[in-house]
C-alpha cells in the first residue's frame, strides 16, 4: 500500500498506563463462546491452515469502514454474502470488539493487526519497543479467547518504509533490528497465546530475506502486492523459503505501478480493469497450491476520496461497484445474477490542458448498463496532484444531456485536476469513470 493510503490506517501506539485502563473497558467474552484453535499444518510445499482441526483457506477482504456496534453487523453480513470468510485489520485496540462480535455472528474470522511505527529507530529506541511489546501482549490477552480471532499480524510495510527515514548502512541496520524486534514480539505472543499463529506483513517480497534470517519464530509470512502479485510465487521459489504465506493486500495495479496519462499523472485503471485485476490476483494466489494459504484483498471500504475510488469495492451510501461483484463471483464460485453496476466505457473532454481557470469545458462520459437501467450522474474533482489534498469536492457543472456536462473549472487551485463521473443505476450500484485536466492562470 502506498504512503498516502498507508496514512489512513495508521494507529497511535498506546502507553502501558492507557492500555491497562482500556482493557477493562472491553466487554468479556460470553461464557458459551469457545475460543478457536488455529494451526499451520503440513510439510514443505504442502501446508494448510486448520481451525479447530478443519482445513481453512483465507478468502477475505481488508476491513475499511469505521468499526462501531451500530454498523459492523451490517458490514459483516454483506461480507458473508460475498463469500468472504476472513477480514483483516491494521490495528487492535478497545474498538475491536464490535468487529469480532459481528464476525462471530456471520462465520467470519479476523486477522488481528498490530501497527508498528515506520519512522522508529529500531536499533536504539528501546523505550518504544518495550512499551509497544507490552501493549501488544495486553491486547493479545484481551482477545485471544474470542472465537473470531484467526491469527495475529505484527506490523505493516515497515521494512519498506524505513527507507523514508534512514539511508545507507543505517537503513540496513534498522531493517535488521526491526526484523529481530518482530521476532521478539512473535515469541511474546506465542507465550501469551499458543492457539493462534503469528505473521508479519510487509510490502512486496523484499522483506522476506530479513524475516528468513532474523524472524524465525513466524508461523507464516505475509505480503502486500498489487499489480505484481503473480510474481510472488516465483519469488518464493527463488528465495528457497520454508514457510507458507498469505497475501494481506492485493487488488488492481496501484498508483505506483501504472503509466502516466497525457497530463503526467498516474493513469487510473477503469472499473473493468480493476475488476479484472482482482480476479487475476485471486487466480495467482489460489494457483500457489500448498504454499499460499489465501489472502485478504484491498479493500472492503466505502469512503469517498482519492484512494477510496481507486481501491474500494463499495462506495458511500452502501453502493456496490463492479469489483464487488467480481470478488463475489471469485469467492463463491457462482455466476452473478440480478442487477449489476453501470460499466464505464470512455470519457472525452473538450480541452484537457492549458485551460484558463474559471472557464468552461465539455465533459462527455459514456456508460453502458447491463440491465438497461436509466442512469443518473454526478461529478467530483480532486486536487491530489496539485497540493496533495485527497478529499473530493463537487465542481460547478450543468448536465446538458445523458452523460454530457458543462463544467466550470475552479480558480481555487492551478494545475492538474482529477475528474470523477459517477453513474447511478437506482438499484444500489455505481460505476465511476475518471479523467484529468490541467488549468492555468
Amino acid at each position: 500500500m502506498n504512503t498516502q493510503l498507508n496514512t489512513r490506517f495508521s494507529r497511535l501506539i498506546l502507553s502501558v498506563a492507557l492500555i491497562c485502563g482500556l482493557v477493562g473497558m472491553v466487554s468479556p467474552l460470553p461464557a458459551s463462546a469457545a475460543p478457536s484453535v488455529v494451526q499451520v499444518t503440513g510439510t514443505q510445499g504442502n501446508w494448510q491452515l486448520t481451525v479447530n482441526g478443519s482445513p481453512y483457506y483465507v478468502k477475505g477482504l481488508d476491513y475499511g469502514p469505521t468499526i462501531s456496534s451500530s454498523t459492523a453487523d451490517a458490514y459483516l453480513a454483506d461480507l458473508q454474502a460475498m463469500g468472504v470468510n476472513t477480514t483483516r485489520t491494521w490495528g487492535t485496540d478497545n474498538t475491536t470488539q464490535p468487529l469480532l462480535t459481528a464476525a462471530n455472528a456471520h462465520g467470519i474470522k479476523v486477522v488481528m493487526g498490530f501497527w508498528l511505527n515506520q519512522n522508529v529507530d529500531y536499533v536504539g529506541n528501546t523505550q518504544y519497543k518495550n512499551n509497544t511489546l507490552n501493549s501488544i501482549v495486553g491486547w493479545v490477552n484481551t482477545y485471544k479467547n474470542d472465537p473470531g480471532v484467526l491469527m495475529w499480524d505484527v506490523g505493516n510495510e515497515v521494512i519498506l518504509f524505513l527507507q523514508n527515514y534512514f539511508s545507507g548502512s543505517q537503513l540496513e541496520a534498522e531493517r535488521v533490528a526491526y526484523a529481530q524486534y518482530v521476532n521478539q514480539v512473535v515469541n511474546a505472543i506465542h507465550a501469551a497465546d499458543p492457539n493462534h499463529p503469528v505473521t508479519s506483513t510487509d510490502a512486496w517480497t523484499g522483506a522476506w530475506p530479513y524475516y528468513k534470517a532474523y524472524t524465525p519464530s513466524l508461523d507464516l509470512m505475509a505480503v502486500n502486492s498489487y499489480g505484481a502479485i503473480c510474481s510472488v510465487k516465483n519469488d518464493w521459489i527463488a528465495g528457497n523459503y520454508t514457510k507458507p504465506y498469505i497475501v494481506t493486500e492485493w487488488g488492481p495495479s496501484g498508483e505506483w505501478e501504472v503509466p502516466n496519462d497525457a497530463n503526467g499523472v498516474p493513469l487510473e485503471p477503469t472499473d473493468s480493469q480493476k475488476s479484472a485485476g482482482y480476479t487475476s490476483a485471486w487466480g495467482c494466489i489460489t494457483g500457489h497450491t500448498g504454499v499460499a494459504l489465501g489472502g485478504t484483498g484491498f479493500i472492503y471500504g466505502d469512503k469517498e476520496d482519492f484512494g477510496g475510488v481507486w481501491f474500494n469495492v463499495k462506495h458511500t451510501g452502501n453502493l456496490n461497484r463492479p469489483a464487488y461483484y467480481a470478488l463475489k463471483q471469485a469467492f463463491t464460485g457462482q455466476p452473478i445474477t440480478g442487477n449489476t453496476p453501470p460499466v464505464f466505457q470512455s470519457m472525452t473532454l473538450s480541452q484537457t490542458a492549458n485551460i484558463k481557470a474559471g472557464t468552461k469545458i465539455t465533459v462527455t462520459a459514456n456508460f453502458s448498463d447491463p440491465n438497461g437501467d436509466a442512469l443518473t450522474y454526478s461529478l467530483r474533482v480532486c486536487q491530489k496532484y496539485i497540493n496533495g489534498n485527497t478529499i473530493f469536492s463537487t465542481p460547478t457543472f450543468t448536465q446538458t444531456g445523458p452523460g454530457t456536462f458543462l463544467l466550470t473549472t475552479s480558480k481555487s487551485a492551478i494545475g492538474v485536476w482529477k475528474l470523477y463521473v459517477y453513474a447511478y443505476d437506482g438499484h444500489g450500484n455505481i460505476g465511476i469513470g475518471t479523467a484529468t485536466f490541467g488549468t492555468v492562470r
